[in-house]
């Protein structure tokens, strides 16, 4: 059995049919420029550049570009130039009100911004469309510590995990920065609390280390996301908190540690994906259809009895 089970199958000459598609098209191009210039231009200019032509089609067809076929690669990167750069998540096509004055210069507005999330509850389900998805954080294993034995029950457990599946299962694995002044700040802070000197003495040294660490080293985590999805016909409020709790319990006999995420944890680990490097906010996100509310800065005034 082919390890790649999911690559299309050949048609003729080793090509397959979309690749086939390509060169037929141009060919019958290539044929209808020759029809009509073969009387006015030379044969040899008609051959050089037919010559060029196929080249740089074939190319095409049988090309490809970070793992993408080339012709696909192509029509994203015409997408990708001809998209918007700016979105919006607020309407943009509605016509401007009269008292509005409209600038001199043509203005590009934004596109809008169509996410494929739509809202995460406290559960940490999350609503895309007719389905929805629910997220579990997991550590990471060294098989190259375990025994041969050992090795194999592991694989073993993973792959009846992997056919048990039965809708779309994503496992994301990305490098996270680590904030080490944050901690060492902390340990400083506890130090000066620590009952015995010698303890605080150690305690600030850690401190001095990690900020050292920080300022020389560009620390970073490893995050292991695994993102389970119902089917559009599935039934049941929670559904994908079942599917997460299922994972959970399939995932422990291989020694790490999983955990399904919740609403907060969920809406940070979804702020990290989309920007990274920015570090958490304090206090966690608020969700989308929390009310954001101020201090109070009102002041009552006592009425002078006299």
């Amino acid at each position: 059995m082919p390890a790649d089970v999911d690559a299309p199958d050949t048609v003729a000459y080793g090509l397959t049919f979309r690749q086939l598609a390509i060169v037929a098209v141009a060919a019958l191009a290539f044929y209808g420029v020759w029809r009509c210039l073969h009387t006015v231009v030379p044969v040899s200019v008609l051959m050089g550049g037919g010559v060029v032509v196929g080249g740089l089609v074939f190319g095409v067809a049988v090309g490809r570009r970070d793992g993408l076929p080339l012709d696909v690669w192509l029509l994203a990167a015409v997408r990708y130039r001809r998209a918007s750069r700016a979105l919006s998540t607020t309407d943009t096509t509605s016509k401007t009100p009269d008292w509005v004055q409209a600038p001199k210069a043509q203005v590009m507005l934004p596109a809008p911004l169509r996410l494929p999330a739509d809202a995460i509850d406290d559960g940490g389900e999350i609503r895309l469309g007719g389905t929805r998805a629910a997220m579990v954080a997991a550590t990471t294993v060294n098989l190259a510590l375990r025994t041969p034995d050992e090795q194999a029950a592991l694989v073993d457990t993973f792959g009846r995990w992997l056919n048990s599946l039965a809708t779309p299962t994503q496992v994301v694995v990305s490098a996270q920065p680590v904030d080490l002044h944050s901690a060492a700040r902390a340990l400083t802070s506890a130090a000066n609390t620590l009952a015995h000197p010698a303890l605080a003495d150690a305690a600030a040294d850690h401190g001095r280390f990690l900020d050292d660490l920080a300022a020389r080293r560009d620390p970073l985590r490893r995050q292991v996301l695994i993102v389970t999805r119902t089917s559009p016909g599935e039934r049941g409020e929670h559904a994908a908190r079942r599917r997460a709790d299922d994972t959970v319990r399939a995932l422990s006999g291989l020694g790490v540690t999983t955990r399904a995420l919740d609403g907060a944890a969920v809406t940070a680990a979804v702020a990290a994906a989309a920007d990274p490097y920015r570090p958490p906010r304090p206090g966690g996100l608020a969700a989308p259809d929390t009310v954001i509310t101020g201090p109070d800065t009102t002041t009552v005034r006592k009425k002078d009895p006299r």
